[in-house]
């Protein structure tokens, strides 16, 4: 049996000195030998223990050492038994060690010590030594590595655990595929297309779609079900929902194939809920990106994303809804709203044009004839119709407008705030006053985009109406007015000085809809001469627009000009000139930079045959397919023409971006 170490020994020494010596100092106060005596005996006693104590603990030191090196073999042995590989390499990325496992796996069971560990792995072992973690795959298996560094008498050694995730990695690539998601199909104004077609081109219209449907999903393994006359709801698997999303969702271009007696062509609006954790989150998200899809005009599928949405199609120009049952029903409750409100604040977008302020205009004159105190919240310093704005002040009794910092400390809690014109938070010309305001109406045609004010009590958005003109004059015509009471000639010309603009004098998104606004407003005295002055400007202003066109460059059909100089009226020569472009022959779509400070703006336009809503998302801007702008900070025009010219190179102008 071997000794152990006496670990009482010292402390029985201590103690048995510490007496000792003691006993010696009081017997020599007493009697010199004997004390001396007792002090010899003690020194004698001392070097026993202390001869006792080194030769336990040579033997104790002994046998640490060999269990010490029993442990070492233990752990070596057991490290180069487990079944996962591990391997060292020095600061060179050199194998100095590996067990057998990695010389199995890993190394062709060939001597490879002082191989770099780089020519037997593609991964990139710095970025796992950096992150402590990383995915690699060797001969058919995936590994994740997991790197541990050793440092000592500066030497810096690697240990690196590879862990096997072959079957985990199969498993989860299986779970991703096969995962199901909820895909909503609609038909675009159904109703409105078949209320006025016969009985067989209404079951031909039906089995056609249904037709068209069942062969988009025969390619699939999921399921479709009719949930309406005009709606379908399927369930698709991840990989071949992959499919679709690759082949950008071919099914739009085949379901415009279909026309209702010879003429009417149907559209679709795909809402996609892709990744989802459960089949109702996949609905919920479906509804919202068909919500998208139906706001941006229809014709297209919406998938959405991490960084927003994705959009496929939208070539259409959309079908004007002829039915007002909607405007109307819409009408009476915005007529309760404003009731119940104490004061009502109108506003646009920031540099307002004439349909912003125009409808803000009607819309202020209507509630004023309810008996409510009305605002229009304007930014005189930036806004682009400042003539509208002055010739309604001259015909109005009481103050119409405010500024965004007035209006921000007259609003209460109380009051109503009613946004025309735009939808999205970011161009409004005060957030300010959005974020005070408790209750919030908005009424805008622009197509739907990520990003849109998502509290509204009511949010009247119609992307098939010429402009917010339009939509305002057919909502006052359902309010209830005092007897005798009408709009005032002055809010009928801002209204129609709105249309007009947008329609670009009724030319561009008009429908039948847009000239029955104008006939009520021409009812009301608006005076078709005196807006067409709204359009005047001066010679100066002419020369401007001209020198914009004389610089344009064709690049793909496209007309791009630059402004190279600043104006107070730049704003309003820019888009000008870009409308002249178009009447150049063969001019698809036009675009003209112009420079405000360090911001870089592009207006741009076309005909229809080419969206420029979709080259002006790719670049952070939206609008129309006929009509968009963007903004671009911190560039030089030149840059941004670059950028343009990519973006027009990369964009399918059918809509697919």
């Amino acid at each position: 049996m071997k000794k152990k170490f006496p670990a009482v020994s010292l402390v029985l020494l201590a103690i048995l000195l510490t007496e000792t010596v003691t006993s010696a100092l009081m017997l020599s106060n007493y009697d010199s030998a004997k004390g001396i005596t007792c002090l010899i005996l003690s020194a004698l006693t001392a070097v026993c223990c202390l001869a006792e104590v080194f030769f336990f603990a040579g033997n104790t030191m002994k046998h640490v050492s060999r269990m010490n090196e029993h442990l070492e073999n233990s752990v070596s042995e057991y490290i180069n038994s487990v079944t996962e590989p591990v391997a060292v390499i020095d600061s060179e990325r050199q194998l100095i060690w590996y067990n057998s496992a990695f010389s199995e796996k890993l190394g062709g069971n060939r001597n490879i010590y002082g191989l770099d560990i780089g020519s037997l792995t593609d991964v990139n072992i710095e970025n796992i030594i950096s992150s402590g973690t990383g995915i690699c795959k060797i001969g058919g298996s995936t590994y994740r590595i997991t790197s541990d560094k050793y440092s000592e008498n500066d030497v810096s050694l690697y240990i690196l655990f590879f862990r096997d995730e072959t079957n985990y990695t199969a498993l989860k690539k299986k779970f991703d595929e096969t995962h199901p998601n909820v895909v909503v199909i609609m038909v675009d104004n159904y109703d409105e297309i078949l209320q006025n077609a016969k009985e067989s081109e209404k079951s031909q219209a039906s089995v056609e779609v249904e037709k068209l449907i069942e062969n988009f999903m025969s390619s699939t393994n999921g399921f479709v079900r009719k949930s309406g006359s005009n709606t379908f709801y399927a369930v698709i698997e991840n990989k071949h929902l992959d499919e679709i999303i690759a082949g950008k969702f071919n099914i739009l271009d085949l379901a415009r194939n279909i026309k209702i007696a010879g003429k009417y062509p149907l559209t679709f609006s795909i809402g996609v809920g892709k990744g989802a954790e459960s089949l109702a989150e996949s609905e919920q998200i479906a509804k919202q990106c068909l919500d998208m899809a139906l706001g941006r005009g229809g014709d297209q599928a919406v998938l959405k994303t991490e960084s927003g949405y994705q959009f496929f199609g939208g070539v259409s120009q959309g079908m004007e809804k002829k039915s007002r049952a909607k405007t109307r029903i819409l009408a009476n409750a915005l007529q309760d709203v404003i009731m119940s409100s104490e004061k009502i604040f109108l506003m646009g977008h920031r540099f307002g044009d004439l349909d912003s302020v125009g409808s803000s205009c009607g819309m202020a004159g209507a509630v004023r004839l309810l008996g409510k105190e009305a605002h229009i919240v304007v930014n005189r310093s930036a806004n682009l119709a400042t003539n509208l704005i002055d010739i309604t002040e001259e015909r109005t009794d009481n103050e119409l407008f405010i500024s965004p910092e007035n209006a921000i400390s007259l609003i209460t809690e109380q009051d109503l705030l009613i946004i025309v014109d735009t939808h999205s938070r970011d161009v409004l010309e005060s957030p300010e006053l959005y974020d005070k305001a408790k209750s919030v109406v908005v009424i805008d045609h622009h197509r739907k985009k990520a990003g849109f004010i998502d509290n509204a009590v009511i949010f009247h958005h119609e992307p098939y109406a010429s402009s917010a003109s339009e939509m305002v004059t057919e909502i006052i015509q359902y309010f209830s007015f005092p007897p005798d009471e009408i709009l005032p000639p002055c809010h009928a010309d801002a209204l129609l000085a709105g249309i007009m603009l947008d329609t670009k004098n009724f030319v561009m998104r008009t429908g039948s809809r847009t000239f029955e606004a104008a006939a009520f407003l021409k009812k009301l005295g608006a005076d078709t001469v005196g807006v067409k002055l709204l359009f005047s400007g001066s010679i100066d202003l002419y020369k401007r627009k001209s020198r914009i066109v004389s610089s344009a460059e064709i690049y793909n059909n496209f007309a791009i000009a630059t402004a190279d100089f600043e104006s107070d009226d730049i704003r309003i020569a820019s888009p000008q000139a870009a409308d002249e472009l178009l009447c150049i022959s063969g001019i698809e779509a036009s675009f003209v930079l112009y420079k405000t400070g360090n911001t870089v703006n592009i207006s741009a336009r076309s005909f229809g045959a080419v969206n420029v809503q979709v080259i002006m998302e790719k670049l952070g801007g939206g609008g129309h397919q006929t009509m968009a702008a963007t903004q671009i900070k911190d560039k030089s025009t030149a840059e941004v023409k670059e950028i343009l010219r990519n973006a027009i190179d990369e964009t399918d102008y059918s809509g697919n971006s």
